[in-house]
């Protein structure tokens, strides 16, 4: 299965979350394509849209490949068993650690200001993203997601390798995932148009939702 863009995919991922529309449900965006693709979802369920911003931990001299993950509240989940076959050193992943807490800091910054974050505490939460690869930004997200208390907490993606959804759903995590192809390379080679979304289309997503509800 591929797709337009990310509009494309978030309309096919909305037609499949349907059932949740007239639940207390949120949606939240991992910034930044997967916000283009939460936003989609949210119109869907009439549900309010925020970010859930996760930063992955990059293997050395392999950017692509996530050993890890830093939350949005600044706890670090990894693969050390990873990062050792892969040469990083305690040295590395604590500057890596260091630097991702204060992108998640300055992200978080830029696209939500100081408003409040939103009330999760017994809602249906869904976690979106443009698609998954190793699952390690995803886990971060849903790892910061139930502190809060959710009622339910579903991940939703149009695309990812089968055996990252079933990684994830070992925790009784529910995930939705629209096309799980093999062999997967990469999240990009499953759209025609996958261009970089810039925080300024990320804000106005954000800005536009908060309008739609009030």
């Amino acid at each position: 299965m591929r797709y337009k863009n990310r509009v494309d995919a978030g309309k096919r991922l909305a037609e499949v979350l349907l059932r949740l529309r007239g639940e207390d449900v949120v949606v939240l965006g991992i910034p930044r394509g997967g916000v283009v693709v939460a936003n989609e979802v949210a119109k869907a369920l009439e549900a309010p849209l925020d970010v859930v911003v996760t930063r992955k931990i990059e293997a050395p001299g392999e950017p692509e490949y996530a050993l890890g993950a830093v939350t949005q509240e600044g706890d670090v989940m990894m693969d050390r068993q990873a990062a050792e076959s892969l040469g990083a050193s305690a040295a590395y992943l604590d500057d890596q650690i260091r630097l991702k807490r204060e992108e998640v800091k300055d992200r978080m910054q830029r696209l939500r200001g100081s408003a409040p974050y939103p009330r999760l505490g017994d809602k249906v939460v869904v976690v979106v993203d443009d698609g998954i690869a190793t699952g390690s930004s995803v886990s971060a997200a849903v790892m910061s997601v139930k502190k809060r208390g959710p009622k339910e907490v579903i991940i939703a993606a149009p695309v990812a390798p089968a055996d990252a959804v079933q990684a994830l759903s070992e925790d009784g995590t529910k995930v939705v995932c629209l096309s799980t192809p093999g062999p997967f390379l990469s999240i990009g080679e499953f759209y025609e148009d996958f261009g970089q979304v810039e925080d300024i289309e990320v804000k106005r997503i954000l800005d536009e939702n908060a309008s739609r509800r009030r």
